[in-house]
């Protein structure tokens, strides 16, 4: 009996593979004889989303992960108290534990950071909030030694390590985001859980503004190197050429800001991408300045209706659509807009009743 199934089955694989056009290799990597590729040598298509961008796994130099761990650190993220043992490592859960809110290296809720700030710190040299420093003073307190330019790592490696870090596939995450005058020669890093339909204003008024800001400080320098007048050095000159260009290019950040602000009302669920299109022009990062431009055009089109952004830009067309998109006017809370549409042929047959 177990040679007529056998014979069975090789009969009905033979028509298959006939059918199908098999040929002798196919045939033979398909019934696992000897003769066929092992599985641990085969190349295998990949897809496309997840091959498009691989860079987040890309193996990461120490230094820079110790001085990205820094910058979390230096952003209240993660804690110190893990790597100077002043906290204990949490315990291992159990396979069954539920999902901590937080990962174990992060700062817990409640628990004092390494530095208050409002969400934004600042390359600044001598500024209170001067994220250079704060990395510096964060590998003191490790006992690690300072690699190198610092400041010059952050202004140029950076944000492109933090995008690979937190990209995965098509979804690109940064955390830390650095706002920046035209030439990259004054950058804001807001830090992007922290972000708030304020954080813009809080950007002006204390970090570019005010008596203590960076346009009112560069002003008063421009004054001071103005009234020597030809008794100005040759350094001086230089040092007025820049400050000159650093005060137009701190108003044009000023500007932009004040104008995204009034209707910038960020919202976690809408995502980084979404959350920080509006700012696309801020960031000198091209290629992901690119990716925020076009998502920019696309809530503009009305791609994106469903983001809480796209309500607060455009209320009405938002509003118009929830009439008769279900689905949508769920996610803006607004389902007594939408407007249950009569199905097809019930009023011709309605018509056609009352005629009898």
């Amino acid at each position: 009996m177990e040679l007529t199934l056998n014979g069975l089955q090789a009969n009905i694989d033979d028509i298959t593979f006939d059918l199908y056009g098999f040929s002798e290799a196919d045939r033979a990597a398909a019934l696992g004889s000897p003769g066929s590729t092992n599985e641990d040598s085969m190349v295998t298509a990949q897809d496309p989303e997840d091959s498009e961008d691989d860079d987040g796994v890309d193996a990461i130099d120490q230094t820079d992960s110790l001085l990205s761990w820094t910058v979390g650190v230096a952003f209240g993220r993660f804690d110190l108290r893990l790597a100077t043992g002043e906290r204990e490592a949490p315990h291992e859960p159990d396979p069954f534990d539920p999902l901590p809110a937080k990962s174990p290296g992060m700062l817990p809720d409640g628990a004092a950071p390494f530095h208050d700030h409002s969400g934004i710190l600042v390359d600044d040299q001598g500024h209170p909030h001067d994220l250079p420093r704060l990395i510096e003073e964060v590998l003191a307190r490790v006992q690690a030694d300072v690699p190198g330019n610092v400041r010059r790592w952050l202004q140029r490696d950076f944000f492109l390590l933090h995008l690979k870090q937190y990209s995965k596939s098509r979804r690109k995450a940064p955390i830390y985001w650095p706002l920046s005058t035209s030439s990259g020669s004054y950058t804001l890093w807001c830090y992007y859980p922290n972000l708030t339909s304020q954080t813009l204003y809080v950007a002006v008024n204390d970090f570019i503004e005010g008596p203590n800001g960076k346009l009112c400080l560069v002003r008063r320098e421009l004054t001071a190197l103005r009234e020597k007048g030809s008794a100005r050095s040759s350094e001086d000159e230089k040092r007025y050429e820049v400050l000159q260009t650093l005060e137009l290019e701190l108003i044009e950040l000023r500007d932009t800001l004040l104008q995204i602000a009034p209707t910038y009302h960020p919202n976690h669920d809408d995502g980084v991408q979404i959350t920080a299109a509006p700012l696309w022009q801020l960031f000198r990062h091209k290629p992901w300045q690119k990716i925020l431009k076009d998502t920019w055009a696309k809530l503009e089109k009305g791609e994106y209706d469903w983001a809480h952004l796209a309500m607060a830009y455009w209320p009405t067309r938002v509003r118009e659509k929830c009439k008769t998109d279900k689905s949508l006017a769920i996610a803006h809370d607004l389902e007594h807009l939408y407007a249950e549409a009569e199905p097809k042929g019930a009023k011709a047959r309605g018509l056609k009743k009352d005629a009898e």
